[in-house]
């Protein structure tokens, strides 16, 4: 796994566990444990200065960063969850630690297929979460996420915890039926009934992983054969990307949004496929930050059909 690495702790069984087995590992250096006080309970402060505690026990640093300010009264999980992240990534780039590990387990990997199925996400949403994937905000590029745990049971954690005689903290939020998340992990008694197990929702993930690696070699091969990168622009042979299996189109057309347009995420689904199905009309359009339109005759590299993709607000477009 790559190394070194900083590790998010929450005080929780899971990080702990983590926590518990890097410090085991002894790799030099010694892993850098970072937690985040979110100041949404009045006794988080508290939670936080106990990880401290158990770190130091352990032998490693620890850090605690603060979420400051006012709090938001709706959406409050996807806040708090950036505010960590953008946290935790501040406190990396300042101190050249480009990995941050995780302690997502199975269940976490099953919970997270169920969530955006029923969000109706594709492929890529359902192969949930990778054990090595891009850092989740944008401007932190260089770093990256680490999941080791994500093949572990929350009850095996926990059994290891017991034996090592750490106590964790169970976050009320993990409780509050408000969260999707909390909600699915109340009917796992009932999905397991129907043989809805996390061990099969998440190898289901996992195959759909490697259906999506092949996918992607696939459309970086559409987009080597396809496009040129010059004078601030991307031009397309539209002829190429309409021959194209529509899922490959999909995903080389959405790759050249994001890299044109300076995005870290995709264009929604509906919107991209709207703008795939319109390119054969030749009608200009603008999606994701960029301009779409039929290239000029000096400029069109692959014939009449040449595309051209340009920002929006005029930039250099990195190749």
């Amino acid at each position: 796994m790559p190394w070194p690495c900083t590790v998010a702790v929450s005080g929780g069984g899971d990080s702990l566990a983590l926590m518990l087995m890097l410090a085991r590992a002894k790799k030099k250096p010694a892993p850098i444990v970072l937690t985040v006080d979110h100041g949404l309970r009045p006794d988080s402060a508290k939670d936080a200065k106990s990880v401290l505690r158990t770190a130091k026990k352990l032998g490693l640093d620890a850090h605690l960063l603060s979420w400051k300010g006012a709090k938001p009264k709706s959406d409050i999980e996807a806040a708090a969850r950036e505010a960590r992240y953008r946290l935790m990534g501040e406190w990396c780039l300042k101190h050249k630690i480009e990995n941050l590990y995780l302690a997502h387990t199975l269940e976490d990997q099953a919970e997270t297929f169920l969530l955006r199925l029923a969000r109706g996400s594709g492929l890529d949403g359902l192969c949930a979460m990778q054990r090595i994937a891009p850092y989740p905000l944008p401007g932190f590029g260089e770093l990256k996420l680490v999941r080791p745990l994500l093949g572990e049971t929350r009850a095996n954690l926990r059994a290891t915890l017991k034996k090592a005689g750490l106590k964790w903290r169970d976050d009320p939020m993990n409780e509050d039926p408000r969260f999707a998340r909390v909600r699915i992990r109340k009917a796992w008694p009932q999905l397991e009934e129907l043989g809805l197990s996390p061990a099969r929702i998440a190898a289901a993930a996992s195959h759909l992983a490697r259906a999506r690696e092949a996918l992607e070699e696939a459309t970086a091969a559409l987009i080597a054969s396809s496009c040129r990168f010059e004078d601030g622009k991307v031009l397309l042979d539209g002829a190429a990307l309409a021959r194209s299996p529509r899922e490959i189109g999909l995903r080389a057309l959405a790759a050249l949004l994001g890299r044109v347009g300076g995005r870290t995420y995709r264009p929604r689904f509906e919107r991209l496929e709207r703008l795939f199905d319109s390119l054969a009309d030749g009608q200009p359009a603008t999606l994701h930050g960029c301009r779409i339109a039929p290239a000029p005759r000096k400029s069109a590299r692959f014939g009449s059909k040449t595309l051209q993709i340009l920002p929006e607000n005029p930039r250099k477009v990195r190749v």
